[in-house]
């Protein structure tokens, strides 16, 4: 990155005041102020959200109890009603027209 002295610096600033006016300065400080606030904060969340490398997760034990299968049986009347479908779907009649009155749609 090129050292920058005085001169460039004033130069620098002229011709944002020009671009932007001196009317409009403060409020784009302000919010370039905001945006790095918020980014400084996403990025410190982001990085208390990480596990740390320092301090690894053990694996968990094998539970020494041994496998007790589970005792309750499904009930056979459950399945024994017929599959029935759903009724059929009718759409309505279309014979009465929506608009029961004599004038022109225009």
């Amino acid at each position: 990155m090129p050292n920058l002295r005085a001169p460039e610096i004033i130069l620098i600033l002229l011709v944002v005041l020009l671009l932007f006016g001196a009317k409009r300065l403060p409020d784009l400080a302000k919010s370039v102020g905001k945006s790095l606030k918020i980014l400084k904060t996403e990025v410190r969340d982001n990085d208390e959200d990480r596990p740390s490398a320092a301090a690894p997760v053990p694996p968990a034990a094998p539970s020494s109890a041994p496998y007790v299968a589970p005792t309750a049986q499904a009930d056979p009347q459950q399945y024994t009603q017929p599959y029935t479908p759903p009724a059929a779907y009718t759409p309505p009649s279309t014979a009465a027209p929506a608009d029961t009155n004599d004038r022109k749609q225009v």
